[in-house]
């Protein structure tokens, strides 16, 4: 039997109970230990979720001598110093998307794991997911011809909270970090690290991005028109075109359905609902590259979320657009 991977989860959010119910319907990895800056929400946590460990802090969490890798899912602007702590203690992460706010803090991360010896992915579990495998297949057969352009968008509109992790900058807010960053790591995954990036963004009333239309431009003229938002709804879709054919992916994030159109030739359909949620794939991932001992995913190595973090710096920049705690 392979090893049973012992996880600890670093910020008991809702995006964490989706996390905890994957792993708890795989048979080589449990939830043993959750961490949280409150030890009331980690005991609540534990007893949703029948987890031995309730932390009160994130330090107890990162020295639980049982657990083999961490998932980090606090808000983004602390990845780099949860990551790091949890690294340091001997830990593997696997840290939510975005990896951090700049390309300086992924960076860090990235000296830390290696330092360290400890296994690092950002957590774009869209990257793992059935459809999106089909659809990486049928580019490496050659099946659209030389792809060309992508055009993607996610946005969605979320009610009015100032003070709301989505529109606050003392949170690092705005479309891009939240949702903008799926249309670049999915351009990334077809087109490779954009050679350079432009765009227009509205900075709210708030101070953070609250749409933004972008072009990224790759090597041998290929190019990808991406759009992202936290307060105008778009229908969430990647179309990918070649010289010979099109790729159309609905909802592309989280990935239902994608087909393949050429001419001559009757679309091709891939059709393919998640087994649990999911997330079940990019925790697969993690227990296969640490039963053959490897330190980094090579479908989501940590090179490329440094670049797609150096795209969004260089975006950023462009609309004058820093942190507070930048």
């Amino acid at each position: 039997m392979a090893k049973q991977i012992k996880w600890g989860i670093l910020g008991p959010g809702r995006i964490s109970h989706k996390f905890a119910a994957a792993v708890a319907a795989l048979p080589d990895g449990e939830v043993i230990a959750v961490g949280s800056r409150s030890a009331e929400r980690a005991a609540a946590f534990a007893e949703t979720h029948g987890i031995a460990n309730a932390h009160g802090s994130y330090a107890e969490l990162a020295a639980d001598s049982d657990v083999d890798m961490v998932y980090v899912s606090s808000p983004h602007v602390g990845h780099a110093d949860h990551a790091c702590l949890c690294l340091e203690a001997g830990k593997g992460v696997l840290c939510e998307k975005p990896m951090f706010i700049n390309a300086a803090g992924v960076q860090r991360m990235r000296d830390c794991a290696q330092a360290n010896g400890q296994f690092l992915m950002e957590a774009m579990w869209t990257r793992f997911l059935p459809v999106t495998v089909g659809v990486r297949k049928w580019l490496a057969d050659g099946l659209i011809g030389l792809v060309r352009s992508a055009i993607i968008d996610f946005g969605f509109r979320c009610g009015w909270a100032p003070e709301s992790r989505l529109l606050n900058p003392d949170l690092a807010g705005g479309g891009l970090l939240d949702v903008g960053v799926y249309t670049i790591s999915y351009s990334s995954m077809i087109l490779g690290t954009a050679a350079s990036a432009t765009g227009f963004a509205h900075i709210g009333d708030t101070g953070v991005d609250e749409q933004a239309s972008m072009s990224l431009c790759y090597p041998e003229g290929k190019l990808a028109t991406l759009f992202c938002s936290v307060r105008t709804s778009t229908p969430h879709t990647a179309r990918i075109c070649g010289t010979d054919g099109q790729i159309f992916v609905e909802h592309f994030w989280n990935a239902p359905k994608a087909t393949l159109t050429r001419p001559k030739h009757e679309p091709e359909v891939l059709d393919m609902a998640h087994e649990i949620n999911g997330f079940e794939y990019e925790i697969r991932e993690v227990h296969r590259c640490l039963s053959e001992g490897l330190l980094e995913s090579p479908d989501m190595p940590v090179s490329e979320s440094l670049g797609i973090a150096e795209t969004m710096d260089q975006l950023r920049a462009q609309w004058g657009l820093t942190f507070p705690m930048e």
